[in-house]
């Protein structure tokens, strides 16, 4: 039984390209089946009187190319079940060719033999006259990542046929690069045909015809400052400042003496978060990351680990806590969510001696939200009230008894001190139980508790006074005046 499935390609321009041998394939075939029949060669062809199939129907049938590939490899293994078949493609069938991969995962049940074709790539470097030694990337218009672009590198992106094509190219190459960048858009290169047109990205669009044969070449980028946003360009700036010839004052750094800074600029993030300002949220998120650069520098010069280190470990561990989205674990809220994780937290630390389970909290967070996590994890173990009433009754029991050492004969100071911390320590409960977080609360009373006396000395200056010659009433009369402000 016939399973015979011979896959020629077209080149890249006109007959004068195609070598005698696939010419003399194509022309003794009795069964040529096509991709497209949009095609240089398959138009001189047609004039010598060749008989084929092309599947350019199948295109209008499906909005997915994946849904187009698919039919038409089954259409051709359907052929191929009972005669032996050619299959032409543009180009080379091995160069951005989906419908030969998928013919060629199919080995097991037809013979597939590739018998060549010339690429567009060699004409398409000759035209441009580049040399690929030098570094070049070759995406997809229809499936590439902006991201994971190569812009210190010859960019050659084929299948721009279309104009929305084109356009989701340029939007996609303006989110890294200036709208007036130059590009070019090259067809049917090294053929008869050839036409090269250097254009501005914003105009990748505009009033040029494209066709199947139609490619953008993007140049290196030679401008540093236009590699700012990479975070590879980072990386090396980090490195310079503390390598040789670097700065003094980051080459001086330890991991100890930019413990403050790392504490400074969270805190600074943290107050653009709560004013809603953008932009400072953008440059203070810039400064925790370079915090977290130079701790990873500084550990890479150690041989302890790098920053790619520190991704690999964070990526593997967001994979492995999110089952839900990675794996075929179930969870339909947020509650479900936090279970899970702490579950995959357990299993994480089987093999950790902590002495307590409260070991897991860190060290080095403030009073009040060590105080939050030591009771939260106190009740993943149910040492916790149901309910808030006895959360209540526990604060005034902790009132009294704080009142009780003020009134005390001998009053204590660290007694003092323990009770207070008591009522602290109850209210961050309350707090937690009506799920508000007791260092974003006070951050926020302080922030409120600023306005209003930046108000007050505002007010007093414009009487023309000082304010240690106003009385805590006439004081405590503008701090009312600057609540019904809004401040």
């Amino acid at each position: 039984m016939a399973k015979n499935i011979s896959i020629i390609g077209l080149g890249a321009g006109d007959l004068n390209q195609l070598s005698l041998g696939l010419y003399r394939k194509i022309k003794e075939t009795s069964h040529l089946y096509l991709r497209t029949k949009d095609h240089p060669v398959v138009n001189d062809l047609v004039k010598e009187g060749l008989i084929f199939q092309s599947f350019d129907e199948i295109y209008e049938k499906h909005d997915q190319f994946e849904d187009v590939y698919e039919e038409i490899v089954n259409e051709l293994c359907t052929q191929a079940n009972d005669k032996d078949i050619v299959y032409a493609v543009p180009g080379h069938p091995l160069v951005a060719e989906k419908t030969v991969q998928l013919l060629l995962a199919k080995k097991d049940e037809y013979n597939v033999v590739v018998e060549g074709g010339q690429s567009f790539i060699d004409p398409l470097f000759a035209a441009l006259e580049i040399d690929p030694i030098e570094g070049f990337q070759f995406v997809d218009a229809l499936s590439f990542d902006n991201t994971h672009l190569q812009l210190n590198h010859h960019i050659i992106i084929c299948q721009v046929y279309d104009q929305m094509i084109a356009s989701d190219v340029k939007l996609s190459l303006m989110e890294q690069l200036p709208d007036d960048y130059e590009v070019y858009i090259v067809t049917a290169a090294g053929s008869e045909q050839q036409l090269i047109k250097r254009v501005p990205l914003y105009e990748l669009d505009r009033g040029m015809e494209l066709t199947n044969l139609t490619s953008v070449y993007v140049p290196p980028v030679k401008e540093e400052s236009l590699l700012y946003h990479k975070f590879s360009t980072l990386r090396k700036v980090i490195a310079t400042l503390r390598g040789p010839g670097g700065c003094p004052w980051d080459q001086k750094q330890t991991h100890k003496s930019l413990k403050k800074y790392l504490l400074e600029e969270a805190y600074e993030l943290i107050e653009a978060i709560d004013n809603e300002d953008d932009d400072h949220m953008a440059e203070e998120l810039g400064d925790v990351l370079l915090q977290i650069m130079l701790h990873s520098q500084i550990a890479e010069e150690e041989g302890m680990f790098s920053v790619s280190d520190v991704i690999q470990g964070v990526t593997e561990k967001m994979i492995r806590r999110h089952p839900h989205v990675f794996g075929d674990v179930s969870a339909d809220s947020v509650d479900d969510v936090i279970s899970n994780w702490n579950e995959i937290k357990k299993m994480e630390k089987v093999n950790i001696d902590e002495e307590s389970l409260l070991d897991s909290v860190s060290k080095s967070l403030p009073g009040l939200s060590k105080a939050y996590k030591y009771q939260a994890k106190a009740a993943t173990v149910g040492f916790d009230w149901k309910h808030v009433e006895p959360m209540w009754e526990k604060v005034y029991e902790e009132l009294n008894e704080f009142k009780s050492e003020l009134n005390s004969e001998n009053v204590n100071q660290e007694k003092m001190l323990a009770e207070f911390g008591d009522i602290l320590f109850a209210f961050v409960n309350i707090g937690r139980y009506y799920k508000i977080d007791p260092e974003e609360a006070v951050l926020a009373t302080n922030q409120k508790f600023y306005r209003r006396f930046v108000y007050i000395e505002q007010e007093v200056k414009k009487q023309g006074k000082q304010m240690e010659s106003l009385s805590l009433e006439e004081l405590d009369s503008i701090w009312e005046e600057s609540k019904k402000q809004g401040l």
